[in-house]
């Protein structure tokens, strides 16, 4: 089965990210992982407030999922997966696209204020050449509606 890989962040554009992904594995029965990564906290020097901290990033991460997973279960059909990873975002999500030869394509929401499509966006476009698998950048600003066209 083709699955698409989606990155859950904290940003306003992951949620059109999220339906996209969504909304393609359910016309082209697909699966849906989605990927979120907790980036390393290099500046906290006592262990214990690291793995306090970890977990509730964890935490967030899975609640924050579980909002997105019940929509696309009910709204879709599509029962997602989550992977949390630890690292740096780009490369967390090359070594998951590597590690799983079922992952078709990467789905990447991008910002629409003027600077920019994001890090993450601009970090992956710049690897678009080397990546082993297609890329989709979905426009932070589509409506659903628009979304629901070209699905």
């Amino acid at each position: 089965m083709r699955k698409f890989l989606v990155i859950l962040d904290d940003t306003r554009e992951c949620l059109n990210a999220m339906r996209f992904a969504a909304m393609r594995a359910a016309h082209s029965g697909g699966g849906v992982i989605v990927l979120s990564v907790i980036p390393p906290d290099e500046n906290q020097p006592w262990m214990g407030v690291a793995e306090i901290m970890r977990a509730e990033a964890r935490e967030r991460i899975e609640a924050h999922f579980e909002v997105f997973a019940k929509w696309m279960r009910d709204r879709q059909g599509v029962n997602p997966e989550l992977r949390i990873r630890e690292g740096d975002p780009a490369t967390q999500i090359l070594e998951a696209i590597r590690e799983d030869p079922e992952i078709g394509i990467l789905v990447l929401g991008a910002g629409t204020d003027k600077s920019g499509p994001g890090p993450l966006v601009s970090q992956m476009t710049r690897q678009a050449g080397s990546l082993p698998c297609p890329m989709t950048i979905v426009p932070g600003d589509l409506s659903k509606e628009r979304l629901e066209s070209i699905t």
